[in-house]
C-alpha cells in the first residue's frame, strides 16, 4: 500500500490559511507558549461544556413542558427522542459551534485518498468498533457483578423503542455529521498546531465521554482517535462522516432490526424452564431470522479479524505516523498542559460523574 496507513494523499500547493509552508523543526516550547498552549487548552474545555449545559437546557424545557403538558407524548418512543434530539441539533449543538470557533484555528491540510485505502479504513473502523465494543461490555458487566445488577445499556434502548426510520434519521444521518463536524473538525483545527498526536488524543477523548456512558465510552474513545487520525491526514471531514454513517448503519439500523426479527421476547419465553418443546417452536418460527443473525456474527467475526490483522501491520509497520506541529509541547508538560487545566478538568469531571450516574442506575 502507498503512503500513510496505506493512504495516497497528494498535498495541496497552499499552506494553511494561505500561509507559505514552514520549513525546519520548531524548538520546543517556552514557558510563555507553554502558558498559552493551557490557557488555548481550556478555552476548549470551557467552551464546550458551556456547550453541552445549552444542550441540557434546550432538551430540558421542551421535554418538561411536554411531561406537564402531554405525557402521554413520552410514552411514544419516537416523540420522545424527536423532542430530545431536536432542541440539541437545532438549538445546543450550533450554539456550542458558536462558541469552540470564538477559539483560533488552523486548516488541516486537504489530501486525496485512493479507493483501495478508503476500504482499508472502513475495514480497520468496524474492527475498532467491534473489539472496543467488546471490551467496553466486559468492563460493564464485570461491574454490573460487582454492584449485583445489570448496567443498562442506553443505546440499546433507544433502538428497541424506536422505529427504523426514526434510528435512521437519527444515527445515520444527523449524528455522523454533526459530531464529526464538531468533534473532528473544530477540535482537531485548533489543537494541530500541537502536533497531530494531540490533536487525535483531544479529539477521541473528548468525543467518547461527551457519550456519557460506560458502553459507548471504549469504542467512541478509540474510534474517534481512528477517525481523528484519517482527518488530520487528509483534511477532508467527509471521509470520517461517511465511515460514521457506515459504523451506526450496522451498528444501529442493521442491528436493531435484527434484534427486532430474532422475537427476543419469545426466545427469553423459549428458553425459561428448559422446556425443549418451546425451544424447538421457537427456532422454527424464526429460522429466517436466525439465519440473518448467523450472518450478521460471522460479518462481525470477519471484520475484527481483518482489520485486527490490518491494525497490527499497519503498527508493527509504524505507518500510523503522527507530525509534530508548529508548537512542540515537551515531554514532561504534554499531560499538564492538554488535560490539567481548569476548563478540561471541568469537562472530564463532569463526564465522568455522568458515566458514573449512568454505571449505578
Amino acid at each position: 500500500m502507498d503512503g500513510m496507513n496505506g493512504f495516497s494523499m497528494t498535498e495541496n500547493q497552499d499552506g494553511m490559511d494561505g500561509m507559505p509552508q514552514m520549513t525546519g523543526v520548531p524548538a520546543p516550547a517556552g514557558p510563555d507558549e507553554i502558558k498559552a498552549a493551557r490557557k488555548h487548552f481550556s478555552k476548549l474545555g470551557g467552551m464546550f461544556i458551556l456547550g453541552t449545559l445549552v444542550i441540557y437546557v434546550a432538551q430540558l424545557i421542551p421535554m418538561t413542558l411536554i411531561q406537564l403538558l402531554k405525557p402521554e407524548w413520552m410514552k411514544n418512543g419516537n416523540i420522545a427522542l424527536m423532542i430530545s434530539i431536536l432542541p440539541m441539533y437545532l438549538i445546543g449543538m450550533p450554539v456550542l459551534i458558536l462558541l469552540v470557533r470564538t477559539i483560533p484555528g488552523e486548516k488541516v491540510e486537504r489530501r486525496s485518498i485512493k479507493p483501495g485505502s478508503f476500504i482499508v479504513a472502513v475495514i480497520m473502523c468496524f474492527a475498532i468498533v467491534y473489539i472496543s465494543n467488546i471490551v467496553g461490555n466486559l468492563i460493564t458487566a464485570l461491574i454490573g457483578a460487582l454492584k449485583g445488577g445489570m448496567v443498562q445499556n442506553q443505546i440499546m434502548n433507544v433502538t428497541q423503542s424506536v422505529s427504523m426510520w426514526m434510528i435512521v434519521f437519527y444515527m445515520v444521518i444527523c449524528a455522523p455529521i454533526m459530531e464529526e463536524f464538531v468533534f473532528r473538525k473544530l477540535i482537531v483545527d485548533r489543537t494541530v498546531r500541537y502536533g497531530q498526536g494531540a490533536a487525535v488524543l483531544m479529539s477521541g477523548l473528548m468525543f467518547g465521554l461527551f457519550h456519557g456512558n460506560l458502553n459507548q465510552f471504549m469504542y467512541a474513545f478509540v474510534l474517534g482517535m481512528f477517525l481523528a487520525f484519517l482527518y488530520v491526514k487528509t483534511g477532508n471531514i467527509k471521509i470520517t462522516i461517511a465511515l460514521h454513517m457506515m459504523i451506526n448503519f450496522v451498528g444501529g439500523a442493521v442491528a436493531s432490526e435484527l434484534l427486532r426479527v430474532l422475537d427476543l421476547d419469545g426466545y427469553a419465553r423459549a428458553m425459561t424452564g428448559g422446556d425443549m418443546a418451546a425451544m424447538m417452536a421457537y427456532i422454527q418460527g424464526n429460522l429466517v431470522g436466525i439465519l440473518f443473525y448467523a450472518i450478521f456474527g460471522i460479518f462481525v467475526f470477519a471484520m475484527m479479524v481483518a482489520g485486527g490483522v490490518l491494525l497490527i501491520v499497519s503498527l508493527v509497520k509504524r505507518k500510523f505516523v503522527l507530525e509534530k506541529g508548529s508548537v512542540i509541547i515537551p515531554k514532561g508538560e504534554r499531560f499538564k498542559t492538554m488535560i490539567l487545566n481548569v476548563g478540561m478538568v471541568i469537562y472530564s469531571i463532569f463526564w465522568i460523574a455522568m458515566i458514573i450516574i449512568q454505571l449505578f442506575m
